[in-house]
Order: structure tokens, then C-alpha cells, then sequence
């Protein structure tokens, strides 16, 4: 139990600290039990998930500061900041929005532009999957869809890895009221592991 001004420490906190750089996952679905899913790739540096509402204050003469019941929840924004280490054809794909095409250049897959966004460009069951500080709990956030809307910041460096940032942004399937984010969050009331 805590201590009023001192500490929130009680017997649980180590089951509710999040502890890591966690794993970024494509096709994440809870089947038969259990967590299926492929890892996209190694990661450096942490990755980030912000999950906003956006709020619409009604201002009315007269009110000098927000008030409550005038707040309007119209949508929201979920990102994730993904810093992969691992360069592979299917993140760059992501990151570029390219194609793959066919070479002459043997031993090589070929990307180039491409001038729309496809079905295939949107990653469907999006997911970071953290684990507790005594690893007995998996938090695991999903995004419906994700697509890449930061682009391809890869920099080379000496006597280092490459490390590149991208934002996976959550989109929703185009059917349904559409005015919800796209998003679920999966936290274990009891230890899962």
C-alpha cells in the first residue's frame, strides 16, 4: 500500500510497470487463446503509442475558461513511432508507399513509386505488444489498420546502426458509423504469462 506524500508502491506495482521497448506486430488476433501474430521486425530506441481523443470546447460569451459539459469528443488520432533497426522489403514497402517490381538485378527486390495508396498498403491488425516488469502481463494495443505517414528517414551513421522512425497512423475499415477510433487496448486483470 502506498504512503500519502511519500510513494504509490503496493505489492501489484511490479505486475502494472510497463518495462521495455516492447514488439511491433502485423496480423495480431487472439485465437484459441492465445496471441497469433508476426513480429515485423527488430526495434532500437523504444517505440511510442499516443492515443488522443479530439476535443471541441464550445465557447459562449461569457465563460472565460473551458467548461464543463461544453467539451465535445469529435474523433481522435492513434500513432504509433516504430524505430526499426532492421531494414526488410516489407518495411520499406510501408514506409515509401512503393511496389515491388521485377529486375535484372539478380539477387535484388526492386521498390519504385507507385501514384495510390492500395488495399495492400494498410496493415491490418497493427499491434505493440509490452510486458509488465515482472513479465506476467502482456499489454498489447492494436491498431485496425495502420498505414505509414511518416515516410523513410533512413541515416546512415559511423560506428553506429541505422535506426528509422516511422509513424504508423490507425485508420478505420470504410463501413460503419466512423466515428471511433479504430483502436483497441488488451490489459490483463490477472497475470497472463
Amino acid at each position: 500500500m502506498g504512503a500519502i506524500g511519500k510513494h504509490g508502491i503496493s505489492a501489484t506495482t511490479p505486475e502494472d510497470v510497463l518495462l521495455g521497448a516492447g514488439t511491433i506486430h502485423k496480423n495480431l488476433k487472439f485465437e484459441t487463446g492465445k496471441w497469433t501474430g508476426e513480429i515485423i521486425g527488430a526495434t532500437s530506441g523504444g517505440n511510442k503509442v499516443t492515443i488522443a481523443g479530439e476535443i471541441t470546447n464550445i465557447e459562449l460569451d461569457g465563460a472565460l475558461v473551458k467548461v464543463k459539459g461544453l467539451a465535445l469528443k469529435q474523433g481522435g488520432t492513434a500513432t504509433m513511432e516504430v524505430n526499426f533497426a532492421e531494414i526488410k522489403t516489407d518495411i520499406l514497402k510501408a514506409a515509401t508507399l512503393f511496389k515491388e517490381e521485377t529486375t535484372d538485378a539478380e539477387g535484388y527486390a526492386m521498390l519504385v513509386d507507385k501514384p495510390n495508396i492500395e488495399e495492400g498498403d494498410y496493415i491490418e491488425n497493427f499491434a505493440f505488444v509490452g510486458k509488465t516488469a515482472n513479465g506476467k502481463k502482456n499489454i498489447v494495443v492494436i491498431f485496425e489498420y495502420a498505414l505509414c505517414t511518416s515516410g523513410l528517414p533512413l541515416e546512415g551513421k559511423n560506428k553506429e546502426n541505422s535506426v528509422f522512425a516511422l509513424t504508423m497512423e490507425a485508420y478505420a475499415k470504410n463501413e460503419g458509423d466512423l466515428d471511433t477510433l479504430p483502436v483497441k487496448i488488451y490489459y490483463p486483470e490477472t497475470a497472463t504469462v
